[in-house]
């Protein structure tokens, strides 16, 4: 696939099939955010993820998710949390940049799941407490970021009413004249 066409075909749905997701589509997954690029190639994203057949570890990470979201994000193949560093390895410096960083990482992931015929949809309604006490993260040290729910796409029509009715509304982006101003002297 070329790249482009994953970025036009990257979406965010709501809707998963219940298909699991092989131990080479992950690889290739978190092998894409080993590439992203980094402030001073600190690399501070890091990766926590659930599988939907490991019930009682993937319901945790449901759990920490808005109750909206919850809704249909159980119904993934598998749920990431992505996670910042707050801080640089070398001299233990500040990293205004992590999440920055990370966001980069995550946007590898998410295309490198629509190339293995995935959809990832990147969730900001968490409860991040709740997510870092899960994951046993030191709040001095890491800061969650996102859930990324991974799967197949499913049929919009097991959604309620008004997420379907969102699922199967055009899909739309702003025009690059919209986003993009050439600045000249």
């Amino acid at each position: 696939m070329k790249l482009t066409e994953a970025f036009k075909k990257r979406w965010s749905p709501r809707a998963f099939e219940d298909k699991p997701i092989t131990p080479d589509q992950i690889n290739a997954i978190f092998e894409a955010a080993q590439w992203a690029p980094s402030s001073m190639n600190g690399q501070p994203w890091r990766y926590f993820y659930a599988m939907k057949n490991d019930t009682a570890v993937f319901n945790q990470f449901v759990d920490c998710l808005v109750p909206a979201n919850q809704l249909w994000a159980q119904n993934a193949g598998m749920l990431i949390i992505s996670v910042a560093q707050k801080h640089f390895d070398y001299k233990n410096r500040p990293n205004t940049y992590a999440m920055h960083d990370t966001g980069a990482a995550n946007a590898y992931i998410v295309l490198a799941a629509t190339g293995q015929g995935l959809q990832a949809h990147q969730m900001g309604g968490f409860d991040k407490e709740k997510a870092a006490e899960l994951l046993k993260l030191d709040p001095e040290k890491y800061e969650p970021a996102t859930v990324i729910a991974i799967g197949y796409e499913g049929d919009a029509r097991q959604l309620p009413d008004e997420l379907m009715k969102r699922e199967q509304a055009p899909r739309t982006r702003l025009d690059v004249e919209e986003i993009v101003k050439q600045v000249k002297e």
